[in-house]
């Protein structure tokens, strides 16, 4: 059966950004997922480019996909290009965080 982007996007929910303590899809820091097979890249953000626990976060997202069943190898790519904003979180997650 095939990988899919859901079950990638699924597995990474259990990732948490330290700081907020919500999830990296909540907050909108998948920018994209690619899966060839059983490779699968992620490109993801974080809130801050100074965040002190980049590779952790980086890491963390890495074992969560190399769980998904099927998955070979996993990649994640850090990026900032383009910055992460509130605005990606869902307006209804901005409002209970009061932004």
């Amino acid at each position: 059966m095939p990988i899919t982007e859901k079950q990638v996007r699924d597995a990474l929910k259990g990732v948490k950004d330290p700081e907020l303590h919500l999830d990296l899809v909540v907050l909108g820091l998948v920018y994209d997922i690619e899966v060839e097979e059983d490779d699968v890249k992620a490109t993801i953000s974080l809130t801050s480019p100074m965040c002190p626990v980049a590779g952790q976060i980086v890491e963390d997202a890495k074992q969560a996909i190399e769980g998904v069943e099927g998955v070979k190898s996993a990649t994640v790519e850090l990026t900032f290009d383009p910055p992460w904003t509130p605005e990606r979180m869902s307006p209804l997650i901005r409002a209970s965080l009061g932004l």
